[in-house]
């Protein structure tokens, strides 16, 4: 009988990348989503309260919020 070889799964590698992404992410402002939450609320209420708008919102929040932010560093 011969014995079970076991072998590397594939998602060995990627999960490694993951973790050393997840190390590796940059430290966002205090505070940040605090801002882009608001400014999405903001963008809700000047688009007349529409339904169904909620991740474009959200994107267009963080959008002007790290524009903003990219400003003041500057």
């Amino acid at each position: 009988m011969k014995p079970k070889i076991k072998k590397q799964s594939a998602a060995r590698p990627k999960a490694r990348d993951a973790e050393r992404s997840l190390t590796n992410t940059i430290k966002l402002p205090e505070g940040i989503w605090e801002r882009i939450s608001l400014k999405a609320f903001e963008l809700w209420r000047e688009r007349g309260c529409r339904e169904g708008y909620a991740l474009q919102d959200w994107l267009d929040a963080k959008g002007v919020v790290m524009g903003e932010i990219h400003e003041a560093r500057e």
